[in-house]
């Protein structure tokens, strides 16, 4: 016998998603254990070649234009 751990997620409607391909023509067991932790996701993250470059130029709270110019177009 032959014990393989494999941890699979579901959908929001249960269903199993991302389904590994299972060997032909054999009998398995499966025990299935609720796990209480949540899945952990890895963070993302830029490529590294843009990581740490970006640079704000200016208050980033204010408007980017003048709402006077935007009632002078109505």
């Amino acid at each position: 016998m032959q014990a393989t751990r494999l941890i699979v997620e579901t959908n929001e409607n249960g269903q199993i998603v991302n389904m590994p391909p299972l060997s032909p023509s054999v009998r398995m067991e499966a025990i299935f254990l609720v796990l209480d932790e949540p899945p952990a996701y890895p963070r993302r993250q830029p490529p590294p070649d843009i990581a740490g470059k970006g640079r704000i130029l200016g208050d980033i709270i204010s408007p980017a234009s003048d709402p006077d110019d935007w009632e002078a177009l109505h």
